[in-house]
């Protein structure tokens, strides 16, 4: 049996209500993967008497399409489509039935602009928690646009055209066979791709906000509930919205949930954000800020929001390590996130390179599936958590070297090697290995702000009061990107909330 009987009874669940007869149009040829992914089939289609089998070529084998019966297929499936992205497979086949999302009215105006055809392909994992938004999102906008067109592939199954491709993160998307784009990306970040940025509405430039958010992680969202709340007008602007917590496998240090994934964590705080009357500003970056009368918040876009408060919950990002090779192998074998793309290289050889709780769990999780994890850390010990370095020793296939200091990534096209100098001995040594994972310190997203007049210290953190008020009335800053001790999820909430109460005493007086 390929399928679970949780799965089965969630296709069942989910499928049970179909009102029309869903065709999927399978190309299977004699080899093993074909013959799995027909075994795969045959279970769903049992399960689900609207559904049906046709044989068709597509551009590989193994590989099905899905149409209403006597429409044309714009959604493939490279591969199987199990881990997250069954919940893929079920979505497609629920809106190719007609029960589709809500599709903002921005995004159905910027279809309109699409006057070619597109063809998306995007490379997956089966257990990376990013890709099946990517997925969902380009197989909904191919079933509402006549000329869009989606292909998943599964990374491990074409793994040899994965590597004559050289895909080496994911999800990894192409349109029209060029790669544009790698990670984490929304409907409107996708229609960027295909069609170029667009400018937030007109109307929203005339609102004056009494407190402007910047920033949709942790922090900013809890600022906007607490904000919301008190019954202000309340605005959020986020380039990514959830923020790197996105990008967090397992999270188990969340009060009131031993367990959860960042993914469901900033989903269930998405649900609870529009609960209130915000306004989300997604896929938007800030690009100024100037106090006046009001204050005023250039994008990007040139557009020009105002508000009489504003916080700044704008985080941080890992610390680039400045080496070389770093940048030009980036998505080519050095990335950040050990759960997205650790499963490409299955049965390899693989670096870690920092100090931190992060640092210790991507080397843990690698350590599942290839064959050798060199964890570096620059100080003479690693500074995580004691129950995650017991985790640690007992894995024989991780090799732990403190005192490092990474020298250069090296490679031709791709990674394959590391250098790096032991601080004590000053002997010089190198690796060879196929991919390097940095997750190194954080570092706030605070460069914009240098000519602003807000005070930063020294490593570039927003410096504020007790209240989250920075040196300039009316602007408070929470979450990671201030001076506060610590760099927790929970913390950055707490300091969210502190910033919009300061913000909502400030504007009573």
């Amino acid at each position: 049996m390929m399928l679970t009987t949780e799965e089965q009874q969630l296709l069942v669940k989910q499928l049970a209500t179909l009102e029309h007869e869903i065709i999927i149009k399978a190309c299977l040829g004699d080899d093993d993967n074909s013959r799995m992914v027909k075994a795969f089939l045959d279970e769903v289609i049992v399960l689900c008497p609207r559904l049906s089998i046709e044989t068709t070529s597509l551009s590989r084998t193994p590989c099905f399409a899905l149409a209403r019966k006597g429409a044309e297929a714009r959604v493939e499936f490279a591969g199987l489509p199990l881990g997250h992205e069954f919940e893929s497979l079920i979505v497609a086949i629920k809106q190719l039935d007609g029960v589709l999302p809500a599709i903002p009215e921005e995004v159905s105006v910027r279809l309109t602009e699409l006057d070619k055809d597109i063809h998306f392909e995007t490379y997956v994992s089966l257990n990376c928690h990013n890709c099946p938004v990517v997925v969902q999102s380009l197989n909904l906008l191919a079933i509402i646009a006549p000329n869009i067109s989606h292909t998943m592939i599964e990374g491990a199954m074409f793994d040899k055209e994965r590597s004559k491709r050289n895909i080496l993160a994911v999800p990894t998307i192409l349109i029209e066979g060029e790669e544009v784009a790698s990670g984490r990306q929304t409907v409107a970040q996708l229609l960027d791709l295909a069609i170029g940025r667009t400018s937030i509405p007109a109307s929203l430039k005339k609102i004056i906000f009494d407190v402007l958010i910047i920033g949709g992680g942790p922090a900013g969202n809890s600022a906007a509930i607490y904000a919301a709340r008190k019954g202000l007008k309340v605005g959020l602007v986020a380039t990514d919205y959830g923020g790197k917590v996105m990008e967090i496998a397992g999270i188990e240090n969340m009060i009131g949930q031993p367990y959860t994934e960042g993914a469901r964590l900033m989903s269930e705080v998405e649900i609870h954000v529009n609960q209130f009357a915000v306004e989300i500003l997604k896929d938007q970056r800030v690009k100024s800020i100037r106090k006046s009368q009001l204050i005023e918040v250039e994008l990007e876009s040139n557009a020009i929001l105002k508000a009489r408060a504003v916080i700044l919950a704008v985080g941080a990002t890992w610390e680039e390590l400045a080496i070389p090779g770093e940048k030009a192998f980036f998505a080519k074998g050095v990335t950040n996130c050990p759960h997205c793309d650790g499963p490409l290289f299955s049965g390899q050889k693989v670096a870690v390179i920092g100090n931190s709780n992060q640092a210790v769990e991507g080397a843990i999780e690698l350590a599942n599936y290839t064959e050798r994890v060199y964890l570096l850390g620059e100080s003479s010990q690693l500074k995580a958590d004691q129950l995650l370095l017991n985790r640690l020793k007992v894995l024989p296939n991780v090799t732990v070297i403190t005192d490092a200091e990474v020298l250069e990534i090296k490679g031709t096209d791709r990674v394959s090697g590391l250098c790096y100098v032991h601080r004590e001995t000053n002997q010089k040594h190198l690796i060879e290995l196929q991919a390097v994972f940095i997750q190194t310190r954080l570092v706030p997203n605070t460069d914009w702000l240098i000519e602003s007049g807000i005070r930063l210290n020294e490593a570039g953190e927003v410096m504020i009061d007790h209240r989250g008020m920075t040196n300039l009335p009316g602007i408070f800053a929470a979450g990671d990107c201030t001076d506060s001790a610590y760099k927790q999820i929970i913390i950055s909430m707490g300091s969210g909330a502190t910033a919009a109460l300061g913000a909502a005493n400030y504007l009573m007086r």
